[in-house]
Order: structure tokens, then sequence, then C-alpha cells
């Protein structure tokens, strides 16, 4: 019986279904794990935990917040600038105000809609004034305040930005680790990784490869600058790497071509042909510009066996 079972949660067959998947799997963790670090979240929720809270002024009536979500919070020991958002954390910490507005579960869209666009905030670019922060944290803290309100156990453990990037299984994951109730930060970093990587569509496996590259070459000190977000990397022995397309990744030395790769990834079986094609093509002239550089083409999951013929 118990033999059954776990032949029943675990099947043997791992076929083309099981690949698909699990390669579904892959791709889309990698993609969350690239923006958690994009976003910088981590670092963020850092940086407010660090801040000296009540060193603020807190005047509830003018910031929006509920005086029974004020007291909850404070009675749980739970530092109210993790939770509420305040104009000077607004102005004065870069890229909070998506922070808290993650925290509300509000979209960027619908804030877009109510005349609070928020995204050159979050992104770094602009700082609010004390007006816009004041008019941000007020209608942040509302909708916050009414979420803290209506949990009857809230504690630290809901502000765990660690759990953030599970996806569509991220409700799950958090009832799974606190029954009583969800863990607030992850769920709404999901939230908005999970509408990226729905706006991803048909190149995610291009940007996910492009996002790996772009990284381990971080990682190992090999770039000496960059330029255009990454897009164009001068490595310190003289190549330069361009993140583009046709090829999707190109190096040059001496404005010569070394190396040309092209990514398709969920390529289905009524296009295969067509992009597969464009891609080789691609590749050709990569050779026929320096015919001792190395071509490389990256396939999700297809076999272009069949199709072969057509292009060798």
């Amino acid at each position: 019986m118990e033999e059954a079972i776990v032949k029943k949660k675990f099947p043997a067959n791992k076929g083309e279904d099981y690949k698909a998947w699990s390669l579904d799997q892959l791709t889309k963790s990698e993609f969350f794990h690239q923006k958690l670090h994009e976003w910088g979240l981590l670092a963020l929720a850092n940086q407010i935990e660090k801040i000296k809270g009540e060193t603020l002024e807190w005047d509830l009536n003018q910031l929006g917040i509920s005086k029974q979500a004020w007291d909850k919070v404070i009675h749980r020991g739970i530092k109210p600038v993790i939770v509420f958002a305040h104009p000077i954390v607004l102005k004065d910490v870069s890229g909070s105000v998506g922070y808290y507005r993650m925290l509300s579960m509000v979209s960027q869209k619908s804030m877009n809609r109510i005349g609070l666009s928020a995204t050159r905030y979050e992104t770094g670019k602009d700082k609010p004034d004390d007006e816009t922060a004041l008019t941000i944290a007020k209608h942040l803290n509302q909708i916050i305040s009414r979420l803290v309100e209506f949990d009857e156990q809230i504690d630290t453990r809901e502000f765990d930005l660690l759990c953030a990037l599970c996806s569509s299984t991220l409700f799950a994951s958090s009832v799974l680790m606190s029954p009583t109730h969800t863990t607030w930060r992850g769920m709404a970093a999901g939230s908005q990784a999970q509408g990226s990587w729905q706006n991803t569509k048909g190149n995610r496996v291009e940007i996910i490869v492009k996002g790996i590259l772009q990284r381990r070459l971080r990682e190992k000190g090999l770039v000496l600058d960059e330029k255009e977000d990454g897009l164009r990397m001068q490595l310190k022995d003289g190549r330069v790497v361009i993140f583009a397309d046709k090829p999707d990744v190109a190096i040059y030395k001496e404005d010569k071509i070394q190396a040309a790769v092209e990514i398709k990834g969920g390529i289905d079986t009524a296009g295969v042909l067509e992009r597969v094609g464009a891609a080789i093509k691609s590749l050709r002239r990569a050779k026929e510009e320096n015919s001792l550089s190395t071509t490389i083409l990256i396939l999700q999951g297809v076999s272009i066996t069949f199709y072969s013929n057509y292009f060798f």
C-alpha cells in the first residue's frame, strides 16, 4: 500500500511532459531570481529595516494609518517603518515607493489609473517631492491598514521577503509555512514577478540566457565597463560582448566577431522552420565575417532532425 502511494505521488514516467514541465520550472525560477536582483528587493528591504523609525514623526491621521492597524503592529513587536510608508522614507530611500506599493498588493497599472504614477520613483530615476510623497504614503497606508486590520494573526514572518518569488505557487507555499496567514512581502513580490513573466511571452528563454551570461561575467570580475544597462560589456581582456538581436549575443575582439549565439525558446511546430531558419542565417553571417568564429544555436526542447535538410 505504502509503495503504491509513493508511485502515485512520484510517477516513474519521465517522458516529454515531465521534461517540458521541469524546464518550465527551471526557466521560471531563473527568471524570477533575475528579477529579485534586478529590482534590488532584498537590498531595499534590508535598507528599510535599518531605518530608525522611532526618529520619524508618525501623525496617523495625516499618514492615512488607522489606529487599530498601528496598535496591532506595535503590539506584535513589528517596526512600523517596515509596514507603513512614511514620506521621508519615500524621498530618502531610492525605490522605497515600490516596496510599499507591493506590500499593499496594488499594481503599477492601478496606481497610474488613479493618477499616482510611481514607476519613475520605483526605478530610482526620480524622487517624489514633499506633496507627492505624502499623497502616495497616505494612499498606500490606507490600503495597508485595512489589510492589517483584517489579518487576525499578523506577525513578523508575514514580512519575510525571502519567500518572495514563487509565482503561482506562492500562495500555497505561504499557507504551508504559516497556515493562519499569508506572507505579504513574498506574495507581493511574487505577483510583481509573475506580471513580468507573463509580459515576456515568447522571448523568455532569451531573456534568461542573456541574464545568466551577464551575471556570470560580473560575478567572475571579467567586466571592465558596461553601457546601456549591460547590453554592451567591455571585458578586461579587450573583448566586447553585445547583447542584441541577430545574433542575440555576439563577442568581438578588435571589431572582429569571435562568437555568435542565437537563442530560440518556446518554438512551436508551426513556427520552427521560420525561426530556426532565421537563427541559422544569422549564424552564417557571423561565419562569413570570420570563418574562425564560434557559432552556437540554443533551442528549447525542439528537435530539428526532421528539418535538417532545409538548412544544412
